[in-house]
């Protein structure tokens, strides 16, 4: 069932799929590996458009004519750009500048990443929800989950208001100490991205380009930054290795499981620590 958004406006999700993933011990993408009977990237691609995005882009590079093969056959219409090389998900996304110059400045862009397939429909409608009603030139999703180790920190200030988001191999020991994380799930006026993906750099701990610097950009530059701060812990999980692959699959088989039977009991799971 299409999740209901409330933005009338045509919304564009890029979705980063280009990476190798060398910890899952195959050459096949990372995003193609199968998750309860669907790649990662396809989950994916199907919470978006069943939250409204009505243009598909994809981010593909490693062995990518097996994700354009795949998606060849798919209901939606799927645009392909290709990274070559990779210098970071900021390099990624700009990737698609081609595809998305001529938008509207406020068509509102999606852009998630293709290895985290338990994104719902309704956490990417809360987040273009807020996005539109706030008239916001970018909108992210935070999660505060028990152990941050691996994750993006969020940075506010002294009354609590969002500042930056910090990559940990760039944090301070005071950062590191912050619960309150950066899944991924983010949520652009077009123009604005665009604009400010020309002035990110890549002077960090990586030397790549990373989009999340593009939201300290826009709030110090004044313009409106979002924050919805409640997606659960159990959303943030991604796949990097064989195990935390069969872990998701668990869970989008108890998900199904879910919508599927009369009885509430069934659909009660224990918190799922979110991790890397």
């Amino acid at each position: 069932m299409k999740t209901t958004n409330s933005t009338s406006q045509s919304i564009t999700a890029v979705i980063l799929a280009a990476g190798k993933g060398t910890r899952m011990n195959s050459d096949l993408p990372k995003v193609m590996h199968v998750a309860f009977g669907k790649p990662l990237v396809e989950w994916v691609v199907d919470a978006a458009r069943a939250a409204g995005a009505t243009r598909i882009v994809l981010v593909v590079g490693h062995q990518e004519e097996i994700v354009r093969a795949h998606f060849a056959a798919h209901p939606a219409q799927i645009e392909f750009v290709t990274q070559s090389p990779q210098l970071g998900t900021g390099h990624a996304v700009d990737q698609a500048r081609p595809l998305l110059k001529d938008d509207a400045a406020d068509r509102p862009v999606l852009v998630l990443c293709g290895d985290g397939p338990l994104i719902t429909p309704a956490t990417i409608a809360a987040i273009l929800a807020t996005h539109t009603t706030a008239n916001a030139a970018a909108t992210l999703a935070t999660s505060v989950i028990p152990d941050a180790d691996g994750y993006g920190r969020i940075s506010r200030d002294e009354s609590g208001a969002f500042r930056a988001i910090v990559e940990q191999k760039d944090c301070s020991p005071a950062q590191r100490m912050i619960r309150e994380i950066n899944p991924s799930y983010y949520c652009f006026a077009t123009g604005a991205l665009l604009d400010t993906l020309a002035h990110v750099d890549n002077r960090n701990a990586n030397g790549e380009y990373y989009i999340t610097d593009v939201f300290g950009l826009l709030k110090r530059a004044g313009r409106t930054v979002q924050v919805v701060d409640a997606v659960p812990p159990e959303e943030v999980l991604s796949v990097n290795t064989p195990a935390q692959l069969a872990e998701v699959s668990a869970i989008l088989q108890s998900r199904t499981s879910c919508r599927t039977t009369t009885t509430a009991r069934a659909c009660s799971t224990q918190p799922t620590e979110a991790r890397p």
